[in-house]
């Protein structure tokens, strides 16, 4: 979506170009592909490790760090792996994405026009909201050390970016439309 945006503001002469369907194709493939392997390989490894005591996860579901703590042996080693994964699928896409929007807003700055500096702003600011929210807690999840947070705040962390960003998403996108902000600010209102 960044890279879409990024080439609809900077580069819209060349848009039908440079966002073939071949383009978006192996974009979409690669992400989906990439995310695929990530999770099958976190799993495998995950389901082989030993665990002792309680197989009770306090949790809402069933995710890795949660069920490390189950593991009798040492996981340190897994856990190094983990923040590697963390670095390729969080921080070097979050990088682009922000390399992207940085671009956008150096030429959405020199833009004479004030009408289509706004039209760019509020085209990219939602997705900039939900890229912030989605991030931010799963960055404060997977790379602060664990002294830095409790379980609870965990369990929290994981909801708000599994269930209350997707839930927020159209609505957040959905806000740029005149009517639908318009049902908002009546049902507010009352």
């Amino acid at each position: 979506m960044a890279y879409d945006r990024y080439v609809a503001i900077c580069h819209p002469l060349r848009y039908s170009i440079l966002m073939c369907p071949a383009v978006c194709a192996s974009m979409v493939a690669g992400t989906w592909l990439g995310a695929l392997f990530n999770a099958l390989a976190h799993v495998i490894y995950t389901l082989n490790l030993p665990y002792c005591a309680s197989r009770e996860i306090h949790h809402f579901f069933c995710e890795i760090p949660a069920l490390l703590k189950l593991v009798c042996a040492d996981t340190s080693r897994y856990e190094n792996g983990i923040y590697v994964s963390g670095v390729v699928f969080y921080l070097i896409p979050i990088s682009y994405i922000m390399a992207s929007y940085g671009q956008i807003l150096f030429t959405v700055l020199r833009l004479e026009s004030n009408l289509g500096m706004r039209k760019a702003l509020a085209t990219c600011s939602s997705h900039m909201i939900v890229l912030s929210l989605f991030y931010g807690t799963a960055i404060f999840k997977y790379f602060l050390p664990k002294a830095y947070h409790t379980a609870e705040q965990d369990e929290i962390v994981s909801v708000f970016y599994t269930i209350v960003t997707p839930m927020l998403n159209p609505l957040i996108y959905s806000l740029r439309n005149k009517d639908v902000t318009q049902a908002l600010r009546k049902v507010l209102g009352k």
